[in-house]
């Protein structure tokens, strides 16, 4: 049984009022001193502030290589040129700004099947959306990169030592599970019923498990990625005069991915940035001031997404409108005639072509 979100605007705010209302009364018991955030925006150095814009696009721009990487992988040639992936994953950003619950990653699987099928290329939107899978799945190798750097060398409570660990196992799991599944090898034929075809088909992305040069570039594209955000979070600390060691940053980092994991009311404003202040206490930070750099980072990070995502949509020549109109990704798969057999996940693998890191 499927869940539909209200069309109307009126809908979709009513539908949004109880989670303003919640992040409003979460403000005013747990919010700030104010007058302290505005002092802290005050001092903000803005030449700090364009080189945290600078960090975040070409992280960007390194994630995305990582799902191109993945991609190259997952459909037989000739794959989708560079450009064309990267606008996806810039629309997808995007999605995830203005949609609720994460629709960006349904966006870019959106826009990369509608280039396919332009170039005549039909029935891969079930293994794009593996592909969308195994790329977040790259995620895990550094964020546990960064748990270890965060336990050996950051100020956290005990009780966040016990969470990370068990963060740390579940994501260890999780990726020898998708290994595990990605080798399994099942065909995938015309023949086979709806749901254990979209299954193969899903499996294919997750093609690069299998082949260990590419999913060592494609980990290697993410941690680089990863490594450039976390200048950027300690960039964009000077940039409010916070005088912070590269190890706060981390614990800064974590916590942001941590609490926008489930999008519990848009941008979890309020939520984040109380994730973001509480830790930089332990450092001599202001409670006031670490909630205005939290405001202040949520802002520069989605001002990235947001304007490069528009950016590339207007490319697309699509908008907003169409972003809210993503079919269910079942309809979407079921619907999409094949135009041949797509063949044994071995077969395919095997004949790839030999892995490259995109320039």
């Amino acid at each position: 049984m499927s869940v539909r979100l209200p069309r109307s605007r009126l809908g979709q705010a009513l539908l949004l009022a109880p989670f303003f209302v919640l992040s409003g009364v979460l403000l005013w018991w747990r919010g700030p001193d104010w007058n302290g955030v505005l002092d802290a925006f005050s001092f903000v150095s803005w030449r700090w502030v364009l080189a945290a814009l600078g960090l975040n696009l070409l992280s960007v721009v390194l994630r995305a290589l990582a799902w191109r990487t993945v991609i190259d992988q997952a459909l037989p040639p000739p794959t989708p040129p560079f450009n064309h992936v990267f606008s996806a994953f810039a629309v997808g950003l995007l999605g995830n700004a203005a949609l609720p619950g994460r629709m960006g990653e349904l966006a870019r699987v959106a826009v990369l099947r509608r280039r396919l099928q332009l170039r005549r290329r039909q029935g891969w939107t079930a293994t794009l959306a593996g592909t969308v899978f195994a790329h977040r799945l790259f995620d895990i190798v550094p964020a546990l990169l960064l748990i270890g750097f965060v336990l050996t060398t950051a100020r956290i409570p005990h009780w966040a030592v016990t969470s990370l660990v068990i963060v740390a196992g579940l994501g260890i799991a999780l990726f020898a599970a998708s290994v595990v599944s990605a080798r399994r090898g099942q065909k995938v034929l015309d023949g086979a019923g709806t749901v254990r075809r979209l299954l193969g088909m899903a499996r294919l992305g997750l093609g690069v498990m299998k082949a260990p040069l590419p999913a060592f570039a494609a980990a290697l594209l993410q941690c680089a990625g990863w490594t450039v955000q976390l200048l950027a979070v300690w960039v964009a600390m000077r940039a409010f005069g916070i005088d912070a060691p590269l190890a706060a940053a981390g614990v800064v980092l974590l916590l942001m991915n941590v609490a926008t994991i489930f999008p519990l009311w848009p941008g979890n404003v309020g939520l984040l940035q109380a994730a973001v202040a509480f830790p930089l206490v332990s450092y001599g930070v202001a409670y006031g001031t670490g909630f205005a750099y939290g405001l202040g980072l949520q802002v520069i990070e989605m001002s990235v997404g947001v304007g490069v995502g528009l950016l590339f949509l207007a490319h697309e020549g699509l908008s907003l409108a169409n972003l809210r109109q993503i079919p269910e990704p079942e309809t979407a798969v079921i619907e999409e005639p094949l135009e041949q057999p797509i063949p044994a996940v071995d077969h395919h693998v095997a004949s790839a072509p030999s892995a490259r890191v995109p320039g």
